[in-house]
Parts: C-alpha cells; sequence; structure tokens
C-alpha cells in the first residue's frame, strides 16, 4: 500500500474539538484525511463515519444527494458522544472524479438514475477502493468500529480487512424533494438499507 501518514492538527467545529490526520496515496497522488474525537485507543468500539468526498453536497450544499447532511449528522453523533472517527475519502462521484460526475449530473438531468449515468459514462456504479483505510485504520491503532453507514458494501469491506464492526447504525438524514429519485436508487440499485422514516427529521 502506498499511504503514508503525513501530520496531524488540531481542527476546531461547531461540533467540538476534532485532531486531522492527513495522509497521501504516493500512486494516486490523492490526500485523504481523518478525523479523530476524543480518546481513540483501548478495546471499546468507536463511533465511526467512512465517508467519501463530495464537493458539491460537503460544500456547495447541493440538495441531489445526501452527502453534506451526512457528514454534518456524523460529526454531530461523535461530538454529542465526545470519542469517534471519520474517515474522508477523496473518492468524488463514487470514485468516477467531480469532472466526470459533472458529466453524470447531466445525463441525470437527461432522466438517467445515478447508476445509469455512471454506467452511460463507461464507468461502474460504484468505483471506490475501500482498501485504502487499512493503512490509515493501523496507524490510528483503531480495530473496532461501531459504523454510521446505510451501506453494507462498507461494512464487508471493512471486516474482510480484518476490522471488527460491531455494528451498523442507519444513518438517514438529507432526503429532500430533490434526491428522492437518487435515494430510490441507491437503495433499489447499489443495496442500500433506509428505514420508511428518516432518524434525524
Amino acid at each position: 500500500m502506498t499511504i503514508r501518514f503525513i501530520e496531524s492538527c488540531k481542527l476546531p467545529t461547531p461540533f467540538g474539538m476534532f485532531v486531522m490526520h492527513g495522509f497521501e496515496d504516493d500512486k494516486t497522488e490523492k490526500e485523504h484525511v481523518v478525523l479523530t474525537m476524543g480518546d481513540i485507543s483501548g478495546c471499546e468500539p468507536l463511533l465511526a463515519r467512512v465517508h467519501s468526498e463530495c464537493l458539491t453536497g460537503d460544500a456547495l450544499f447541493s440538495l441531489r444527494c445526501d452527502c453534506g447532511p451526512q457528514l454534518q449528522a456524523a460529526m454531530h453523533k461523535i461530538g454529542l458522544v465526545g470519542r469517534g472517527v471519520i474517515f474522508y475519502l477523496r473518492q468524488e462521484g463514487r470514485g468516477i472524479g467531480l469532472v466526470n460526475k459533472i458529466r453524470a449530473y447531466s445525463l441525470q438531468d437527461c432522466g438517467a438514475d445515478t447508476v445509469e449515468a455512471n454506467e452511460q459514462l463507461g464507468f461502474g456504479a460504484d468505483m471506490r477502493d475501500y482498501s485504502i483505510l487499512k493503512p490509515m485504520l493501523e496507524h490510528l491503532n483503531i480495530k473496532s468500529l461501531k459504523l454510521l453507514t446505510n451501506n453494507p458494501r462498507k461494512v464487508k469491506a471493512l471486516q474482510d480487512m480484518g476490522i471488527n464492526v460491531v455494528e451498523r447504525m442507519p444513518h438517514q438524514t438529507g432526503r429532500n424533494p430533490h434526491n428522492a429519485k437518487y435515494l430510490e436508487t441507491k437503495a433499489g440499485k447499489l443495496g442500500h438499507l433506509f428505514n420508511e422514516i428518516d432518524e434525524d427529521k
């Protein structure tokens, strides 16, 4: 694995004080960050979120997805318990990159769903590689998680690399009229698990 730790610093946020750990992937030249709060050592499972970068949702307040609200909800939940970790992975557009994501959005404007748009561009429905988490987990000596996710693929990926996921915690928030079809496609074609009623309403 080509991922190496660079440096850590404090990151004060509205949700509390995190520590931000920077990692660099020499192979892809992408930079990833991990946010931790509180004492992450010991055997007690950490409340955790594996979050793939979404510039449009995380920073530009797009209503086309639920990514921004999911990130903020994870930071809020970790802030409430005072202990946890967020892996922020630079895998924009489920791994296809920002410009290709804009192309996919254009196809969605013409009626394609999120999976169909990716496939029309010649990509798989989900190109993300969660194996990049392993060196980050090892560096931080994290072995046991309570994972905030609706995506069973993330749970399996972590379990396959020897991480004990003791619980999958539903993480629903951010549903709106602009992303209703997107969320239906995530459930119907990508296997995401949603309850009928959003938790955070």
